[in-house]
């Protein structure tokens, strides 16, 4: 820095221009992409918005049979541990293993 014993020294100027930016339209505008009704998308951004409709569609149908088996799964082991608990006398062989009760 500069000093001037009879001159200011101005301070730079900030260059900020502001931009609006509307989902509602951006939204409008892939839409008709994806609808092939607007021609102005490159080739990558054609072929991104192709791979993503691919991928949300694999994963909708692949998701729900997995799901299904899960629960199924899941419900098996908390009626297994259930029935060992209440009509086994699991609780108290463990309890006598560890010298607890009689």
């Amino acid at each position: 820095m500069r000093i001037a014993l009879f001159k200011t020294v101005k301070p730079k100027k900030f260059q900020y221009s502001p931009r609006f930016y509307d989902p509602a339209k951006e939204e409008r505008a892939r839409r008709r992409a994806a609808l092939g009704l607007d021609k102005t998308l490159s080739k990558e951004e054609n072929l991104r918005m192709k791979m993503e409709s691919r991928w949300r569609r694999n994963t909708e149908t692949q998701s729900s049979p997995y799901n299904k088996l899960r629960i199924l799964i899941y419900a098996t082991v908390v009626i297994v541990s259930l029935y060992a608990v209440f009509f086994t006398d699991m609780i108290e062989t463990f309890l006598r293993a560890f010298g607890v009760g009689n």
